[in-house]
């Protein structure tokens, strides 16, 4: 412990904490705040590497969404429609709590719909994804509501894509304001108690008789149970886990007058999205380009994938308008083998969430609740 505490903040910041939660981000906040709301006499701490959340919380595009058609088609042949199915509940569970906690005004939520892109070379890919139309409807009839999918070619001209054959609609698929989202999270903890520490990296955790003991530049904090949250950024503690990093690269244009293009859009399985925000439009993805380049926790921009995104912007989405590219930037996901978020205890009173697969909006809120309640149930 560094010398330079005094007593009061040595008993009074860093010790005797029923649980700390490493990492800020959507589930770390969701986390602590089932805990808090359920436990209201527990003491709590979020300790948060960054200045801000770090990773992909405040750097996502926005998109409240279970899944595109071709996104879906994919995921069903890995795990099988009863899992699939299990997961996309998830996912809306996850953003019926988000929206419930903060509110859709809070949150800026816009049910908008989503589409997909189906480029004129894309041929099988499109055949395939109308043809499974009927029967993710059935999937997820029960889930979130009746005729989810539908073709809805006319949009096309409407929106002004270039190269674009079919394109198919997802009336459930909404958006939000991610900056306002993090920031209303962040305050609603704080209003319950919680404290947040940011700039609090977590060096090594030490086990010891009655709990742990993390050490941090800043000082050593003591408590009983640990949640660890900070997702692709686990392995720094527990190298084990079985996650893998995925960086996901985003341009945003400036301002753009008459922007017809509203609603979120996903193209490529997924692998690209792009939306309109406040008369911008936000692009971003292209991670399949090099999937082991991207495999990293490094915050940055590669030349192939940055042309990419800037040739899908030119040649299809803004074929006919002229715009600028105001700014670039990244964030860090986290995958692993299979579709579902890990969420267990994988040491003694150790708990931890990550493996959001991309969809850390839509499932968050979810996993922060499950993994509090592992705790929860140890108390």
């Amino acid at each position: 412990m560094s010398t330079e505490l005094s007593y009061w903040e040595k008993e009074s910041f860093f010790c005797n904490y029923d649980a700390i939660v490493i990492g800020s981000g959507i589930v770390g906040l969701n986390a602590a705040i089932q805990l808090k709301k359920t436990a209201p006499s527990l003491k709590i701490v979020i300790l948060e590497k960054g200045f801000l959340p770090t990773g992909s919380s405040t750097k996502n595009a926005g998109f409240a969404c279970f899944g595109s058609i071709s996104e879906l088609i994919e995921q069903e042949k890995l795990i099988g429609s009863d899992r699939l199915t299990m997961l996309i509940e998830k996912r809306w569970k996850g953003l019926l709590k988000l929206r419930h906690l903060l509110g859709d005004n809070t949150i800026d939520y816009q049910c908008l719909g989503g589409y997909e892109l189906f480029k004129k070379e894309d041929n099988f890919s499109a055949d395939l994804g109308v043809s499974k139309i009927e029967h993710f409807n059935h999937l997820v009839n029960d889930i979130v509501g009746s005729d989810a999918f539908l073709l809805n070619n006319k949009k096309i001209s409407f929106f002004g894509f270039d190269g674009v054959d079919r394109l198919v609609r997802n009336q459930y698929e909404a958006q939000i304001d991610t900056g306002k989202m993090m920031s209303a999270l962040i305050q609603y903890a704080q209003q319950l108690g919680i404290s947040i520490f940011n700039n609090c990296k977590v060096d090594r955790i030490e086990e010891e008789s009655k709990g742990f003991c993390l050490v941090t530049k800043n000082g050593n904090f003591l408590c009983k149970r640990l949640i660890v949250t900070a997702n692709a950024y686990i392995k720094d503690l527990y190298p084990d886990v079985d996650i893998n990093p995925g960086r996901g690269q985003v341009l945003i244009t400036k301002p753009i007058k008459n922007l017809k293009i509203k609603g979120t859009f996903h193209y490529d399985k997924g692998y690209y999205y792009f939306r309109n925000i406040n008369n911008r439009i936000l692009l971003g993805g292209g991670r399949n380009i090099d999937f082991k380049a991207e495999e990293t926790t490094t915050f940055g921009q590669t030349e192939p994938v940055q042309s990419a995104l800037e040739q899908l912007l030119r040649e299809v989405i803004l074929p006919t308008t002229n715009y600028e590219i105001d700014y670039r930037w990244s964030g860090i996901m986290a995958f692993g083998k299979t579709l579902e978020p890990l969420i267990e205890e994988i040491r003694p009173n150790v708990f931890c969430a990550t493996r959001c697969n991309g969809m850390g909006v839509a499932i968050g809120s979810q996993s922060g609740e499950e993994v509090a309640n592992l705790l929860l149930n140890k108390l």
